[in-house]
């Protein structure tokens, strides 16, 4: 029995109150970012092998399914307005393509070879990284995915939520958090979700800072796509350079990034 389909902690769901199920669902949640604590070696050491690929012109691809494939796209659809990278710099790549993004594709995930299909299409090279993402750690598409990445010479890692798996043994450098049995039996899209999600905060973030995407503690190369990021980006602009509002207003118009900006008053 793998511990992501293990039974509950918690019987008779139906019987119990609204509040005894939300803190009861809280209660369990609270135990996933210890979980990713313990993880953080094997983390680190997948981002130790990232970056220097990304500094050679390296990418990062993300495959899944069902919840997983949804994480990988989200966390990768983030990265360009967040550190003004190009869209395909990381990517998410999930089983059964964008569709299944809202609507599950009926045995998407057991097919061995199409990961490396939709790979193809991006023409992966041995400076691009992959890493799958499956709670289980048994999903086909990751699986084959990652085995043809591998003998292809692309990094690769995964994050899944079970000791063992057969993802993990598919990679090098495999990312594994145990969060234990699920409020409800199997619904891997709770605490093995939330737990995947902050792996892939951790990775792609600090991934990012170690490329120079990050200034101090701010997202100086952000995208300035509406009104509330363009009024982040000059509060980060007059905090840094302790100037007025209009002065930096007019340095953000100037320069069109924060980075370009500051960089333009401090050469």
């Amino acid at each position: 029995m793998l511990t992501t389909e293990s039974s509950s902690n918690y019987n008779d769901l139906e019987k119990m109150s609204v509040h005894d199920i939300l803190t009861s669902i809280n209660r369990e949640d609270q135990t996933v970012p210890l979980a990713v604590q313990k993880s953080i070696p094997q983390i680190e050491a997948l981002v130790e092998q990232i970056v220097p690929r990304m500094k050679n012109g390296g990418r990062l691809f993300y495959i899944g399914a069902g919840t997983s494939g949804r994480l990988g796209v989200v966390d990768a659809s983030e990265c360009p307005p967040t550190f003004g990278v190009p869209f395909d710099l990381v990517v998410g790549i999930i089983a059964g393509g964008d569709t299944a993004i809202r609507k599950a594709v009926e045995n998407a995930e057991d097919d061995w070879n199409q990961a490396w299909k939709d790979l193809a299409a991006y023409a992966p090279n041995e400076n691009d990284t992959l890493i799958g993402i499956a709670a289980s750690g048994r999903t086909p598409y990751v699986i084959g995915g990652l085995n043809e990445a591998r003998n292809a010479g692309l990094l690769t890692g995964c994050v899944v939520c079970n000791d063992g798996s057969a993802v993990a043994k598919a990679c090098e450098y495999p990312v594994e958090i145990v969060v234990g049995p699920e409020f409800l039996t199997g619904s891997t899209r709770m605490k093995s979700g939330t737990a995947q999600k902050l792996a892939l905060n951790m990775i792609s973030t600090s991934v990012m800072i170690r490329l120079g995407k990050v200034k101090g503690n701010k997202m100086v190369d952000m995208q300035l796509t509406n009104e509330k990021l363009v009024n982040r980006a000059l509060r980060m602009i007059i905090d840094e350079l302790n100037i007025s509002p209009d002065e930096a207003q007019s340095l953000l118009d100037a320069h069109g990034s924060v980075r370009a900006a500051i960089e333009s008053v401090r050469k």
